[in-house]
């Protein structure tokens, strides 16, 4: 089915590859303008060239951790397109490791991109969310936070990464409950391992033990994670998709 998602307008953050760039994609295909944001300008012109002639699309080449930039692509969203009804935080980084020793640098990236970034957007998107809600076509709004089996199971070697991701999960389900009412979802996608260039900003050694790991696993594609953001932000007024976990059927934890 197409076009459940005509007259509305969608923001991806996170959008330049991976699970941003084939949601994105698949909300074009059922009917959303959709503002594709991340700081790798040419990344984001292949996207919208793969979502073809007929979708409306903005770029916005933006680095959502300063606020003022985060706030800027919500604004810009707004004016381009006249509204917003769904905000995706995609944008992550995952950068694991022991504890003791570990590059701080590395923890400042992680919290900056997964969680402040998450929460500048948010905040600036969050009036125009609450007036979409309250208006035609669908009269419901739709905030989906991509966290991470992470954000559920502490593991040894991952243990900022998975702060960062529990940190996620608690201010969705606190910001569920303050605008449920105001017909605003807000949900939580949890993906196991996926293959997308998330792992890669690693260093070698985690690299391999990532590798070793997941080396019999058939991690998922990115298209079926944007599979499970269309049917969440496509369900009716009154049904809430407040949370999905969904991992390769071979990864055991």
């Amino acid at each position: 089915m197409t076009g459940r998602l005509e007259g509305t307008v969608a923001l991806v953050t996170g959008a330049s590859s991976g699970i941003g760039e084939a949601t994105a994609v698949a909300l074009a295909a059922d009917g959303a303008s959709v503002a594709i944001a991340a700081r790798r300008l040419d990344r984001l012109e292949a996207v919208s060239e793969r979502m073809g002639n007929g979708a409306n699309v903005l770029i916005i080449e933006t680095d959502i951790t300063d606020e003022a930039s985060a706030a800027a692509m919500v604004e810009d969203t707004v004016r381009e397109f006249g509204r917003l009804d769904t905000l995706v935080n995609n944008a992550g980084v995952m950068l694991l490791g022991p504890i003791v020793g570990a590059p701080v640098e590395e923890w400042r990236r992680m919290v900056e991109l997964n969680v402040l970034g998450l929460l500048y957007s948010t905040h600036a998107a969050l009036p125009h969310l609450l007036e979409a809600a309250a208006s035609d076509p669908r009269r419901v709004a739709d905030v989906v936070n991509v966290s991470s089996v992470a954000g559920r199971v502490a593991r040894l070697g991952s243990g900022v990464y998975n702060t960062t991701k529990f940190g996620v999960g608690a201010f969705s389900e606190s910001l569920r409950q303050e605008v449920t009412g105001r017909h605003v979802r807000v949900s939580i996608i949890e993906p196991g391992a996926v293959a997308t260039e998330l792992a890669s900003h690693n260093r070698p050694e985690v690299l391999e033990s990532i590798a070793s790991t997941f080396a019999n696993v058939e991690r998922m594609e990115s298209e079926d994670i944007a599979e499970s953001i269309v049917f969440t932000v496509t369900r009716p007024r009154h049904v809430a998709v407040n949370e999905i976990l969904i991992r390769p059927t071979e990864q055991e934890r």
